[in-house]
């Protein structure tokens, strides 16, 4: 059956013809994302959802989302979207980063003109027929120091355009390397030194915990006399109050704001302020900017509704299409190690550690993790996914490590996996075959090869005599048939295990019939999505 998806705001003809291309059934219904209760009546019908800014994605919303997969955002704020609801339920949250890159740097160049020549005002005077030529002096932007608060993608495209206009280009970014700042020939300094320097400043950083308030009146009152400051990225990076002191001051000499820390803005303090730029969030405004994040959001649904690719997703490690053929197998074989120790073990689990050995180690980890933690936590709750699984294992004080390590052994690549718990560890490891099938080489230490099947039977004893002929004999007369017998041994006459893998359900009786023989100290029947 076909993956079913929603798209509940307005968005280009492309973008709903590339879904229909690739075998997706849509439904283009662009005015439902405004109507909550309509939304929350039909959400359960699909399988994605694509949204601009309009929609709003609420626990209530996804409450009803029964079949929801994935949410896919044409742009890139994500603020109408509940995202930590949207993990617990086990949705994926992407957006489109780098549709809009250009449109929204190219603004804020826009505004920095704007705010150095008093563009705005100069353009209305002259509408009104008045001829104020000596009112309006500008200054140049050439040789003057840009700082760029935030190199990223957007900082990135701004300091070019910048030192094409012959800027000299500062920028401050906690996570800019000094290879990556030579690279781009801006000079990397700290905050404080910006402040100082910076003729123009311009942010171009998201609104976090870190950033926000990053202009604050503190930090307003370091900056250079008659700086102009543009924001074209977040509301909420700038006190506005303070900017409009300083501003009415003269220490600021002019300001241009695409975004407010309250959107829609009906009211601000920087509102009616003296060369003082403003515009209603232009920044992805342009025709190419908006056909570009609706086509890109419309791929990247498909591709993971289709091929399991995960692209710009903001609460799952991201996973490209290419990563996605070579990685399956080894995704599968994650969650199903995770998947074993789960149904083992009865107590709270305090630590899961993950040994990533050889070709495996050199692939996309923090996916793998999710598979490991997702397979883990099924057995608890069993709706959780890849997305759901971290924040289920976040909740419970979980503690995940992982390590990675070149080849070590006999195979090409392995994963272990070890569960830590108040009373015991436990641990599996599994491997990838060249056919492609994951395969257990490895529980509690003792070295196995077996194949993973929907129903499994796994024991424990003490290595005697008669114990196959046992477990064939009980499972004979109960008409279980075995379609795969897996033995291994620490020692002779020390611990042993045996993995079976069966045709049927293992019914309880079997269960009993095998504890009745006295032989075994451990029978657990497990189960494996291997579809």
């Amino acid at each position: 059956m076909a993956p079913k998806v929603l798209i509940s705001d307005k968005l280009s003809d492309a973008a709903v013809q590339i879904f229909k291309d690739r075998g997706i059934d849509v439904d283009f219904l662009p005015d439902v994302g405004k109507d909550k209760d309509k939304l929350a009546e039909i959400i359960g019908q699909y399988d994605g959802l694509a949204i601009r800014s309009a929609t709003k994605v609420t626990p209530t919303i996804l409450e009803n989302a029964t079949n929801l997969k994935v949410i896919g955002r044409a742009g890139i704020g994500t603020d109408n979207i509940d995202k930590e609801a949207a993990s617990k339920k086990g949705v994926i949250v992407m957006n489109t980063p780098f549709g809009n890159m250009i449109t929204t740097a190219e603004h804020a160049i826009a505004m920095m003109f704007a705010a150095a020549r008093q563009l705005p005002e100069a353009s209305a005077s002259t509408h009104a027929g008045k001829w104020e030529k000596s009112k309006f002096m500008g200054v140049e932007l050439t040789h003057k120091t840009l700082g760029v608060i935030g190199a990223g993608n957007i900082g990135g495209i701004v300091c070019d355009r910048a030192r094409g206009l012959k800027m000299k280009v500062i920028a401050y970014d906690p996570f800019l390397s000094q290879e990556k700042a030579d690279m781009m020939q801006v000079e990397k300094v700290e905050l404080d030194d910006l402040l100082a320097r910076a003729d123009f400043i311009t942010l171009h950083v998201p609104l976090t915990d870190g950033t926000r308030n990053i202009l604050s009146r503190e930090n307003l009152a370091k900056t250079k006399k008659g700086v102009r400051i543009i924001n074209c990225a977040r509301g909420g990076l700038v006190d506005e109050e303070a900017l409009a002191d300083l501003i009415k001051s003269g220490h600021v000499a002019g300001a241009a704001f695409d975004v407010f820390s309250e959107e829609p803005a009906k009211e601000n303090p920087l509102f009616g302020l003296p060369n003082v730029v403003c515009t209603p969030h232009l920044g992805a405004a342009t025709t190419e900017a908006q056909e570009n994040v609706a086509l890109q959001v419309a791929e990247q649904m498909s591709n993971y509704l289709l091929d399991g690719a995960v692209e710009n997703a903001l609460n799952m490690p991201s996973m490209t299409a290419e990563e996605a053929k070579v990685m399956g197998p080894w995704v599968a074989l994650a969650g199903h190690l995770g998947s074993f120790i789960g149904q083992l073990t009865e107590e709270p689990v305090k630590a899961i550690n993950i040994l990533y050995d050889g070709v495996v180690s050199e692939m996309n980890l923090p996916a793998l993790n999710c598979a490991v933690v997702a397979g883990i936590m099924k057995k608890v709750n069993p709706d959780v996914n890849m997305v759901s699984a971290p924040v289920v294992a976040k909740e419970r004080g979980i503690q995940i490590s992982t390590t990675n390590q070149d080849k070590s052994g006999a195979f090409e690549g392995y994963i272990k996996v070890t569960v830590v718990t108040p009373e015991r560890e436990r641990s599996i490891a599994g491997t990838v075959f060249s056919d492609g099938k994951p395969r257990f080489i490895q529980i509690k230490g003792i070295n196995i090869d077996a194949e993973v099947g929907g129903n499994m039977l796994y024991t424990t004893n003490e290595d005697v005599p008669g114990i196959i002929g046992t477990l064939g004999g009980v499972l004979g007369q109960n008409g279980v048939n075995i379609a795969n017998f897996t033995l291994g041994r620490a020692e002779a006459g020390g611990e042993a295990i045996a993995l079976l893998y069966v045709d049927n359900v293992l019914e309880q009786k079997v269960l009993d019939d095998l504890a009745a023989t006295g032989l075994f100290k451990q029978i657990r029947p497990l189960s494996f999505d291997v579809a």
